[in-house]
């Protein structure tokens, strides 16, 4: 493979840091999240990255491998071996994540609100999480309360719970009034 560039973007969450290539690593739509070393039976990086004994957690989407670390080291004595590692990887062609089909998640019997809360989250709420190197998934709405998913960088973030209140809550009850509550599952 080519030569590929990777830049490191920082995120509201002081123990994430995003490492952006100029190439796609998976499809679109592709959210991967692997919030131990037991849960990367599909993605080989995402194995190798938990070797090293500082990684908590490895986001994978598009064109960027979002990487959660423990407290107990700096960025700065890391981030340069984990973008060394990335980028040889990479360009040596290696495999990043074998898809598998995925079941379509089952809508409730709230079939339209449930859609509309969709539309809302894809258009106004996941570029913005993306941008900070995490997704927002949408689970379920039932009896007034929407649950969601919160992945990547989002997953442990201090100022998440903020958000999700804030931001995300408020945008929803203003456009869907069934909406009453939003609440984050971490995956």
């Amino acid at each position: 493979m080519n030569n590929i560039n990777i830049y490191l973007e920082a995120n509201p969450n002081p123990n994430s840091l995003k490492f952006v290539t100029d190439k796609m690593l998976v499809d679109e739509g592709v959210v991967k999240d692997y919030p131990d070393i037991k849960s990367t039976t599909d993605s080989p990086i995402a194995k190798k990255l938990f070797e090293f004994d500082y990684v908590d957690r490895v986001f994978i989407m598009s064109n960027f491998i979002t990487i959660t670390k423990n407290n107990q080291i700096h960025w700065d004595n890391i981030k340069l071996e984990l973008r060394n590692f990335i980028k040889k990887y990479i360009e040596d062609g290696k495999k990043i994540v074998e898809l598998k089909p995925q079941k379509k998640k089952k809508l409730s019997p709230n079939k339209k609100i449930d859609k509309k809360i969709i539309e809302i989250l894809d258009e106004y709420i996941k570029p913005a999480v993306e941008q900070d190197g995490g997704a927002i998934q949408f689970e379920s709405f039932v009896k007034g309360k929407v649950k969601v998913s919160l992945q990547g960088a989002c997953s442990g973030c201090p100022s998440s719970m903020i958000t999700l209140k804030s931001g995300i809550e408020k945008l929803l009850k203003r456009f869907v009034p069934e909406v009453e509550e939003v609440v984050a599952e971490e995956v």
